[in-house]
C-alpha cells in the first residue's frame, strides 16, 4: 500500500475512532467474527520474538490477543504457536489496514528505531499504546509520541517496568520528604553492554534467511546489506536500530533520578567514549547533562543538577564512607547516586533496594501510588487498567508518555552528547525547541568508518578509515530529526 493511501486511511480511522475512547470488543466482534466480551481489550503486538514475548505474557491471561506481527517468524514462532488463535502479520501497515477496527490495544516492542512509527500510527487510529524502552530512537521521535498521546487521549505506557516498582517510590517520598537535603550531583552506571559494541562494519553481506524480511526490519532507516551481526538481538549496538548500553538500561536506571527531581530538558550536554565508530556504539562511555533549577518543593529546594551516566566498565568513585569490601554496582546491574546535602542515597537498577549512607531507615509518609507484582506483569496490566478508564477519569500508568516521553529526551540527548563529542565542546541545548544553540554554521564533523587495527611484526597499529567532513548543523538536526527512508514517514506533530 502506498504512503499516501495509508495516511488517508489513518485519518479516516482518526476521526472514527475519536467518537468513543475504547471501542467495545463485544460491539467490533458482531461485525467482525469476534464474540469477545467488553470487559476485555483486543491486543496486538508488533514485535514478539523478544521482549514483546514476556509483554504478551503478562496480559493474555485476561485479554484477547488479536494479532501478532514480526519481521521474523522464526524468531518468533514460539509466540504464534502458543498464541494460534491471533492472525498473523509481517507488516504492522498491512496489520492496521486489515484489523484497525477490531483492536483497541497495541504493544510495541519492535527495535528501537521503528518505535515511533509504529506507536505513533497506532494512536493516530485512536489506539492505546505499549511501547518498549527506550520509547524511540530520537529526541523528535519522543516529543511526537508525547503530543500525539494528548491529542487522542489515549492510555499509555513505556516499557521501563521499574517505574512501577516500589523502589522508584521510595526515592521519590524520601527526597521530597528532605531526607537527604538538595542534591547537585547524581551518577548512574550499568554493567551493559553485554552484548559486542565498537565493532567495524561488516565488509560483506550475508544472505538474509527465507524467515526474515530484511526490508521491513530496516524500515525508516537507511537500506543496508543484511549481515548476521545485526540481527537477531545484537541491532542494539548498531547506531541505525540501537541506541547502545545508554538506550537499552537508561530507561531503568535514570528513571528515580527524573522523576524524584522533576527533571525537564538539559540546558547542556557533554559525552566522551572509547574511539567512536560511524556505525556502531561504542565500547563505553561517559555522558554529562547539566539541568537548571526547577520550582522548589514545600520540603526541598531543587538546584542546578548534573547527572552523570557511565557503562561498558566505567564507573563513578566510590562515595566516601561506602563499606568496604562491598560492591558498588547495585542489583540488577544498575547504579544510582543521589549526592545530597545532608545525606546520599542509593539504589540499583529500577530504583532497587534503595538505602542511605548513613545507615538511616527513613520513616516518612507514602504519597506514591503503588502498583502489585509491578516486575511480573503488574507494569502491563496497570496499562490494561488504564486502557479500560475514560480519558477524563483515568489515572494515569506510572509511565505514561507525558512523563515517558520528556523522559527519552533526555535518554537520547545522551546519545547525541555522545555522538557529537568530535565537536570538542560541551554543547548548549535549547530542549523547546529541539536544537544546539554553539554549534557554528560553518563547524564540521567526522568519523571513524573502521578501526584499520593490525599487528605488524609485533606492533599495533591503527589506520583508521573516516568519514568526509560533514556540515556538524546537518549532522546534528539528522539525529535529533531522522530522515525516514522513501516510502515510511511520520504523522505531523501535532
Amino acid at each position: 500500500m502506498s504512503d499516501i493511501s495509508r495516511r488517508a486511511f489513518l485519518q479516516r480511522g482518526a476521526m472514527a475512532a475519536a467518537a468513543f475512547t475504547v471501542a467495545p470488543s463485544s460491539i467490533l466482534g458482531k461485525s467482525h467474527g469476534y464474540t469477545a466480551p467488553s470487559d476485555k481489550l483486543n491486543i496486538a503486538c508488533v514485535g514478539i520474538g523478544g521482549m514483546g514475548n514476556a509483554n504478551l505474557k503478562a496480559v493474555e491471561g485476561t485479554e484477547n490477543i488479536v494479532a501478532l506481527c514480526d519481521v521474523d517468524w522464526k524468531y518468533s514462532k514460539q509466540v504464534f504457536d502458543r498464541l494460534k488463535s491471533a492472525k498473523k502479520y509481517w507488516d504492522f501497515r498491512k496489520m492496521y489496514d486489515e484489523m484497525g477496527k477490531d483492536i483497541d490495544a497495541v504493544i510495541v516492542a519492535t527495535a528501537d528505531h521503528t518505535h515511533a512509527i509504529v506507536a505513533a500510527d497506532a494512536m493516530t487510529l485512536g489506539k492505546h499504546v505499549y511501547v518498549q524502552k527506550p520509547l524511540t530512537h530520537s529526541a523528535y521521535e519522543s516529543r511526537l509520541l508525547t503530543k500525539l498521546a494528548a491529542k487522542h487521549k489515549v492510555a499509555t505506557q513505556m516499557g521501563n517496568q521499574g517505574s512501577s516498582a516500589e523502589g522508584v517510590d521510595l526515592i521519590c517520598e524520601w527526597i521530597w520528604n528532605g531526607e537527604i537535603g538538595e542534591i547537585t550531583k547524581v551518577e548512574c552506571a550499568t554493567d551493559r553492554p553485554i552484548w559486542p559494541q565498537g565493532l567495524n562494519t561488516p565488509d560483506k553481506a550475508d544472505k538474509a534467511p527465507s524467515t526474515l524480511n530484511w526490508d521491513l526490519f530496516t524500515g525508516p532507516a537507511a537500506m543496508r546489506p543484511f549481515n548476521h551481526i545485526y540481527h537477531p538481538w545484537n541491532w542494539r549496538g548498531w547506531w541505525p536500530y540501537g541506541t547502545g548500553a545508554l538506550g537499552d538500561m537508561a530507561c531503568h536506571i535514570m528513571h528515580p533520578a527524573f522523576k524524584a527531581l522533576k527533571l525537564g530538558y538539559p540546558t547542556k550536554a557533554e559525552g566522551s567514549s572509547t574511539l567512536l565508530l560511524n556505525d556502531c556504539a561504542p565500547q563505553a562511555q561517559h555522558v554529562k547533562l547539566t539541568f537548571p533549577a526547577r520550582e522548589n518543593m514545600p520540603k526541598v529546594a531543587l538546584p542546578e543538577v548534573v547527572v552523570h551516566w557511565y557503562d561498558g566498565g566505567m564507573m563513578p568513585d566510590r562515595p566516601q564512607g561506602f563499606p568496604q569490601g562491598k560492591q558498588l554496582m547495585g542489583e540488577g546491574g544498575g547504579l544510582v547516586i543521589f549526592h545530597g546535602t545532608k545525606d546520599t542515597l542509593i539504589c540499583g537498577c529500577y530504583g532497587a533496594n534503595p538505602w542511605l549512607l548513613s545507615g538511616r531507615v527513613p520513616n516518612v509518609p507514602k504519597v506514591c501510588r503503588r502498583v502489585e507484582k509491578a516486575m511480573n506483569g503488574g507494569h502491563e496490566m496497570d496499562w490494561v487498567r488504564a486502557c479500560k478508564e475514560s480519558a477524563a477519569n483515568r489515572v494515569l500508568t506510572k509511565s505514561d508518555f507525558s512523563e515517558a516521553g520528556p523522559f527519552n529526551e533526555m535518554v537520547v540527548m545522551g546519545v547525541l552528547a555522545v555522538r557529537l563529542q568530535a565537536l570538542n565542546k560541551e554543547l548548549h541545548w535549547d530542549g523547546p525547541n529541539m536544537k544546539f544553540t554553539n554549534i557554528g554554521a560553518d563547524e564540521t564533523i567526522k568519523t571513524v568508518i573502521k578501526d584499520g587495527f593490525t599487528i605488524k611484526d609485533g606492533h599495533p597499529s591503527f589506520d583508521k578509515t573516516w568519514t568526509d567532513p560533514v556540515n556538524a548543523q546537518e549532522f546534528a538536526a539528522e539525529l535529533i530529526n531522522h530522515k525516514y527512508r522513501a516510502g515510511w514517514s511520520l504523522p505531523a506533530m501535532p
